[in-house]
């Protein structure tokens, strides 16, 4: 699964907005939800199979955090494709600003 296809849930992208804060146990993160402890599972899994989280095991306990390297590809894109927007802005912008060639100056 891609990031984009796992960040598509609004429960997933809230997950990484709250691990964003720090590494969270999955029952801390559970805690914060109303679904279920099983559904909130599949969710962390979608994101750690993206490749956005990662996980470690402390006991019977498994920390969540951001996975540094998932979230830096995922903005490398995101900086690419707004690398695009400026020249075509701007070139939008002279477009509109030459005056129609049917109209007086």
């Amino acid at each position: 699964m891609d990031a984009f296809t796992a960040l598509a849930d609004p429960t997933r992208r809230r997950i990484v907005e709250m691990l964003a804060q720090g590494a969270l146990s999955a029952g801390e993160i559970g805690e914060r939800f109303t679904v279920s402890a099983p559904a909130i599972s599949q969710h962390l899994k979608t994101l750690r199979e993206a490749g956005l989280v990662r996980v470690t095991v402390a006991g019977q306990r498994r920390i969540y955090a951001l996975d540094p390297d998932g979230i830096d590809s995922f903005d490398q894109w995101v900086r690419r494709v707004r690398a695009f927007w400026p020249d075509r802005l701007a070139a939008l912008e002279a477009a509109l600003s030459k005056p129609d060639p049917g109209e007086e100056a």
